[in-house]
């Protein structure tokens, strides 16, 4: 930051601020910065190639979601309403605790394969991609992270057994420009009394616990928001309105309610007033995850696209024999590959305590970007048919528009990039 505080930065906006705070940090060259390799590795190996327990990990799960989850993926879609049947298989699979040690009850795995699961769930169905993301790159990174020790023994085996989180930050009047956010904490006695709405939240209406920013001082700025850890039990505190939305339709994005929600102060995460810094941070690694997401999303279209060309015959052959076709199909197919290269480099570099911020960034716009261009494709490849919803493509299309919006929109993903890229200039 140069010596100068972000919140006294004139002419820029609070998400600038934000984001200096964020970028200047990491890098004091002057100039454009485009950083080589950081890690030394005595013999380097391809970002495919995977250890046996992760290629058994990633087999089980893509086998998972062919047989349980694509089945129902229609019919989530057509009613908006995710299978509760399946939260209970994710559960027992051990999807909801990838990273959690397994002292407290779960996976004791790595950041890739949770990266790896969101993929191959994804690829079926992107509402239970992001089931699994929100409550492992999310929810559970923040406890595990942040929570003391009290709070890791109270939350996570529950997070690993039964109980689905949420992480709730947006409000109607604070999207992109995060830390305008308007919900107060007053503290009474020896609880937080949290007053306001929060909008867009996934897993709402499924979740048991939520990673809620409120602010103890609106004066302070940015230094005045905390995270809370909300049960959904908690009095004053609702569920409201679920949306209705274009895709990711089985997957609930709800409006959350506090009126005099009694929060008990051992419930804060964190340190009072450092609640953006564990917002920024916990959504760097969101992006990874939200980048494997629409990776999964493109792979499944493709997959679709590739065979239906085999199979549609006009003019009296396949029209995968038609060179045009095969050029879609194959620009389709490496942009595919690129998309998912970033995404477990991005992985990797976060398991290896590498700065990944930038990589994170590129990796969500990219992909986001891969997903809906292949996607789009797919249905002209079908023709009329893929404008139907008789056949799959168009949902994946559908289900691949909220990449560019959640977790950072792709115009804040550049902001992002380019602070870093350019030196913090």
């Amino acid at each position: 930051m140069g010596g100068r505080d972000a919140c006294q930065t004139a002419g820029e906006t609070p998400a600038l601020q934000v984001l200096e705070f964020l970028v200047l940090p990491l890098f004091s060259l002057e100039g454009a910065f485009m950083p080589d390799a950081t890690l030394q590795l005595p013999s380097p190996t391809p970002l495919t190639s995977f250890t046996e327990d992760e290629i058994m990990f990633r087999d089980n799960i893509r086998q998972f979601a062919d047989e349980k989850v694509r089945p129902l993926v229609k019919e989530m879609d057509e009613k908006g309403v995710f299978d509760q049947g399946l939260i209970l298989q994710f559960f027992q699979l051990g999807l909801m605790g990838i990273e959690i040690p397994e002292p407290y009850g779960g996976g004791g795995g790595k950041f890739f394969e949770a990266i790896l699961a969101v993929e191959e769930m994804s690829r079926v169905d992107a509402s239970a991609g992001v089931v699994v993301d929100v409550q492992n790159t999310l929810v559970n990174n923040a406890l595990l992270r942040w929570g003391s020790e009290e709070q890791k023994k109270r939350f996570l085996p529950r997070m690993a057994a039964d109980t689905c989180g949420a992480y709730a930050l947006s409000e109607a009047g604070s999207g992109s420009d995060a830390f305008a956010l308007q919900t107060r904490a007053t503290l009474k006695g020896s609880d937080y009394v949290l007053n306001g709405r929060k909008l867009w939240i996934t897993n709402g209406k499924e979740a048991g616990l939520f990673v809620l920013f409120a602010t103890v001082d609106p004066a302070a700025g940015y230094k005045g928001i905390t995270a809370f850890l909300v049960e959904k039990s908690f009095p004053g505190f609702t569920v409201g309105k679920k949306e209705d939305k274009l895709g990711i339709r089985a997957s609930s994005t709800c409006e959350l309610i506090l009126e005099d929600c009694q929060v008990p102060k051992s419930n804060v995460l964190g340190e009072v007033g450092k609640g953006y810094k564990i917002a920024i941070e916990t959504l760097n690694e969101g992006r990874i995850g939200i980048g494997a997401q629409m990776a999964g999303v493109a792979r499944g279209a493709w997959e679709y696209a590739a065979r239906y060309a085999q199979e549609r015959k006009q003019f009296g052959k396949p029209i995968s024999d038609y060179q045009g076709v095969q050029f879609q199909i194959a620009q389709m197919a490496t942009e595919i590959e690129a998309a998912r290269l970033m995404v477990y480099n991005a992985a990797r570099m976060k398991d290896a305590g590498i700065p990944f911020v930038k990589e994170a960034a590129m990796t969500k716009l990219f992909c986001s970007q891969v997903a809906e261009r292949v996607t789009s494709l797919a249905i002209e490849i079908y023709g009329g048919y893929g404008f139907t919803k008789d056949y799959p493509v168009e949902k994946y299309w559908r289900d691949s528009k909220i990449g560019k919006i959640y977790e950072g929109t792709s115009n804040m993903q550049l902001a992002t990039i380019a602070k870093l890229v350019m030196g913090g200039k």
